[in-house]
């Protein structure tokens, strides 16, 4: 890490849902522009100990601490935990999520929350506990995602992570006079190493090559990498955005 810039040295980023996918490609990917990360997940132990692990063996500083993000308590924790471990916190980015894949026909009321919860009520909890602490240059990211914009036969999701759309923008709105960021990454078709042949399949009719001008899914690094770019300097007056990053899909 030493022979390179370290845009993001001496600052601290929690990154929920940081075990796996987009969340760990983009905890590795801060830790390797400088910053010190909190990985969190709600049960994954022994899947955060390990990102933990990979994070400092690549030369970088990071702790874990587990937070069920629908409970308030546990928000407050995590930050805490982030402030114990590190003096402070520059960086939220709220990936976690619930995925629900339930039609309306199936879909029970408790679930449509359970959904909502760690999405949208995770995202505020984490800025309203959070912002207080973020110093002024601070950035808080939310990842979005395509089907809110393209729909899915399976509501919960789509009208979730829409709804961190309107979440960004107040909060940017809130929270920019103090110098804080606030904007929202939505991903189009990612495909990572351990998704299998179903969820491959899946994503692929749903989005064929063809219909994306680039001819390619993405994958976690091209998300990660444009989340180190984001909360850097280099983009210090971009606020209440969502990004998307879709190889053109909207254009295609």
């Amino acid at each position: 890490m030493a022979d390179r810039p370290l845009p993001l040295a001496g600052k601290v980023a929690i990154v929920t849902g940081s075990t796996r996918r987009i969340g760990l490609a983009t905890a590795k990917r801060l830790a390797a522009d400088g910053a010190a990360i909190v990985v969190t997940t709600r049960r994954a132990a022994d899947a955060m100990d390990k990102a933990v692990a990979e994070i400092v063996a690549a030369g970088g500083r990071a702790v874990g601490h587990l937070a069920d993000l629908t409970q308030e308590d546990e928000v407050k924790g995590l930050i805490e935990a982030a402030l114990a471990a590190f003096g402070r916190l520059d960086i939220i980015v709220h990936n976690a999520v619930d995925r629900n894949h339930e039609s309306l026909e199936e879909i029970t009321l408790a679930a449509w929350r359970n959904t909502f919860a760690v999405i949208v009520d995770g995202g505020m909890l984490l800025a309203k506990y959070g912002a207080p602490h973020l110093r002024d240059g601070g950035s808080i990211v939310y990842l979005g995602g395509g089907s809110a914009f393209t729909g899915v036969a399976s509501p919960a999701q789509p009208t979730a992570k829409m709804a961190l759309v309107g979440l960004t923008r107040s909060l940017a709105t809130a929270l920019g006079p103090k110098g804080i960021r606030v904007n929202c990454i939505s991903p189009g078709r990612i495909e990572a190493v351990e998704d299998g042949p179903d969820r491959l399949a899946m994503l692929r009719n749903g989005r064929p090559d063809d219909k994306i001008p680039l001819r390619r899914a993405g994958d976690v690094n091209d998300i990660a990498d444009s989340i180190a770019a984001i909360v850097s300097d280099d983009m210090r007056y971009v606020t209440g955005h969502t990004i998307h990053l879709t190889g053109g899909y909207y254009v295609g």
